[in-house]
């Protein structure tokens, strides 16, 4: 069965990543794009100034951009893919929901909202039975699923295969691309030569979402994982690619061998954009490196490497694609998940 699909905020870098992504998607249908009041009536190959690196998909160019409205979106569209800024997302999303529309936000409003799933499918699936929560407390026939941030989704799915060691604290520093700042985010004269120590709100993100990531769900309220997690997150000059330096203690004492074990090991998804591997380990301890393994399992696979034990644990390198597994492929998989779920 085919799912009619739409993209709100189509025309911005993780909206055209997504319309690349969907393009030739063996479930879904791209039937709407939205954008600004600007960009409606216009062609979407008109509008969108596209910029990612293969050409605008056929199914993609003719379509007529809407208003980022509800009663502009085709009553017959089944799920919704945000990648709206988060002020606009802040104001429009409740209106999708409230007027029955599936929402798979990439958007960072409400991400640790009480009843607002938080989901990377492979790691937490079984929190999407907090939608059941989120309608019965709104009112909603429609739902909204949040994926997490691009650094901290790619740090999370190797936590997780830690915490059967005890997982009691994580020290992070990120590496993190100029991508992840949109087109026009970071000028060339800031980042040529140049790291910048600090991206406003980003280590807060890793800080709070990590643990809500990690946390249980019991049917009624999501309880949040107890591990502290500290995190430096810095700007580097690379386009793609969110490398992490990352120091994780256990209450277990463990061994390299134990932690690449650990990283195999979790299994990924039979959904159609799921990796083979979720996580892809490198024993040669130079890799991952961002040009070479961000586009491993077609950019949704995490790579991991350097693994050295600690006195307290752990020391290893992980990376991972920003504005695929870390956005645009991260909402599309929770689609997935909420298509084969029985939640659309």
């Amino acid at each position: 069965m085919t799912v009619r699909v739409g993209v709100l905020g189509a025309t911005g870098a993780v909206g055209q990543r997504c319309i690349q992504l969907l393009d030739g998607h063996s479930e879904f249908e791209l039937a709407a794009v939205t954008a600004s009041e600007a960009s409606a009536g216009k062609s979407y190959d008109e509008a969108a100034k596209w910029r990612v690196d293969s050409p605008i998909p056929d199914a993609a160019a003719d379509l007529t951009v809407s208003a980022t409205d509800p009663e502009e979106v085709p009553d017959d569209v089944d799920l919704l893919f945000s990648s709206l800024p988060s002020g606009v997302a802040a104001e429009v999303e409740s209106d999708f929901a409230e007027a029955g529309y599936v929402l798979s936000s990439n958007s960072s409003n409400d991400r640790l909202a009480d009843d607002v799933p938080l989901v990377i499918p492979e790691i937490n699936p079984g929190h999407l039975d907090l939608l059941e929560v989120q309608r019965d407390e709104r009112g909603w026939d429609g739902a909204v699923v949040k994926n997490p941030n691009c650094s901290t989704i790619t740090m999370v799915p190797t936590l997780a295969a830690l915490d059967q060691f005890g997982l009691e604290r994580v020290h992070v520093s990120t590496l993190q691309a100029v991508s992840g700042a949109g087109y026009s985010g970071v000028s060339s004269m800031e980042i040529i030569d140049n790291v910048i120590p600090h991206i406003g709100g980003e280590e807060n993100k890793m800080e709070t979402e990590s643990k809500k990531l990690l946390g249980s769900f019991d049917g009624a309220e999501l309880s949040v994982h107890d591990a502290e997690v500290s995190a430096s997150c810095n700007r580097v000059p690379t386009i793609d690619g969110h490398l992490e330096n990352v120091w994780a203690e256990t209450a277990e004492d463990v061994t390299e061998a134990d932690v690449e074990e650990a990283f195999r090991g979790v299994e990924s998804l039979d959904l159609p954009s799921s990796p083979d591997q979720l996580i892809e380990v490198f024993e040669d301890p130079s890799r991952p490196q961002p040009r070479l393994d961000r586009t491993l399992g077609g950019g949704m696979a995490i790579a991991a490497g350097g693994v050295q034990t600690t006195p307290a644990g752990v020391q290893y390198n992980c990376l991972a694609h920003n504005t695929i597994r870390g956005a645009a492929g991260a909402a599309i998989l929770n689609g997935e998940l909420l298509a084969r779920d029985g939640w659309l």
